[in-house]
């Protein structure tokens, strides 16, 4: 019975990363006073840059750095069009998910139907790679070993990155410019920051960790291209939501990872709890896996409802996001 809450355990941490690193990312966007509704289409592009360069040069790190730049040229081109130009923030994130989605199967039906065929990961030095790192000590403790100590480096990174992303937020003076241009850029322009260049920077970086995420998820996939389904799959738009859940801060975006994630993983694993604990979980095989399936969008749903009710005063959103900063109007 434990070894199957183990694995229960370790799959929500495995399937769920990506959440992590589409949340991190939208909320350092966010936290600049940008709305970017583009999360789905850029860790598209960023999966599949990353890995089939990455496939290409068979190395977990060039996969990485790849995935990073390709997923912040998609940030520069939002942040041109939205700072820049003024564009509509909501459409032109909208836009850029069309857009990557689009890429992501217009590159892989055409690589899949070339003589070389799509790039296979089973067997490869990227494969052994993004394999789970045997931690001494904390990867040999029962139970808890297995399940927390026991992932690949990209899962580790995510979680670092949210960490570092919440002192950057807390205890730098950069950090702290960027939360003063969410919340009045014309205060924060007044005081003699680049609102601009601010925005641009970190619009830049929030995006190319999407594409962090996106590369984890077509690597623990198998980086196998059905060409039916996205190897993102949704968990752009989580993200989004994730964003309110986490009230804008990184660290408990680790938290709602987690809880998300919990949901997600009763669609693959309610037979095995159900048999497991027969007394406690048996009924959990008379809920129609249908019902799995759409439970972490149901559980997005709920999410947005309860945003939607909770007092403004409680909330961590920035108070500019989503508008244009005109500096000729200060």
């Amino acid at each position: 019975m434990l070894d199957v809450l183990t694995l229960f355990l370790f799959n929500i941490i495995v399937y769920n990363i990506p959440l992590l690193y589409g949340t991190t990312g939208e909320i350092m966007i966010e936290k600049s006073g940008s709305l970017n509704l583009g999360v789905e289409g850029t860790m598209a592009i960023g999966a599949v840059a990353g890995y089939l360069v990455g496939a290409r040069c068979d190395n977990l790190f060039i996969a990485c750095v790849v995935s990073f730049i390709a997923s912040g040229l998609v940030g520069l081109l939002f942040s041109f069009l939205t700072v820049t130009l003024q564009a509509n923030q909501n459409v032109t994130g909208l836009t850029i998910t069309t857009f990557g989605v689009a890429f992501y199967y217009f590159v892989g039906n055409a690589l899949s139907n070339s003589p070389e065929g799509w790039p296979k990961l089973s067997g490869t030095r990227l494969d052994a790679q993004s394999q789970a790192i045997h931690i001494p000590g904390l990867s040999d403790i029962p139970f808890i070993g297995k399940a927390f100590f026991s992932h690949g480096i990209l899962v580790y990174a995510g979680i670092l990155i949210a960490v570092l992303m919440w002192l950057y937020f807390k205890k730098t003076v950069p950090g702290l410019k960027l939360r003063a241009i969410g919340e009045n850029p014309a205060a924060a322009d007044s005081l003699g920051v680049n609102v601009a260049l601010y925005k641009y920077a970190h619009i830049i970086v929030g995006s190319g960790i999407m594409g962090l995420g996106g590369l984890y998820m077509g690597l623990n996939m198998g980086g196998t291209f059905e060409g039916s389904n996205c190897w993102i799959n949704g968990y752009g738009w989580i993200s989004i939501a994730l964003v309110i859940f986490a009230n804008w801060s990184p660290a408990k975006a680790i938290l709602g990872t987690f809880l998300f994630g919990f949901f997600n993983t009763l669609r693959v694993q309610n037979a095995a709890l159900a048999y497991a604990f027969p007394n406690a979980l048996g009924w959990l095989t008379k809920i129609p896996s249908h019902f799995f399936s759409a439970l972490p969008f149901i559980i997005t749903l709920i999410v947005l409802i309860t945003s939607s009710l909770t007092a403004k005063g409680k909330s961590g959103e920035p108070q500019a996001i989503g508008r244009n900063y005109y500096r000729e109007d200060r």
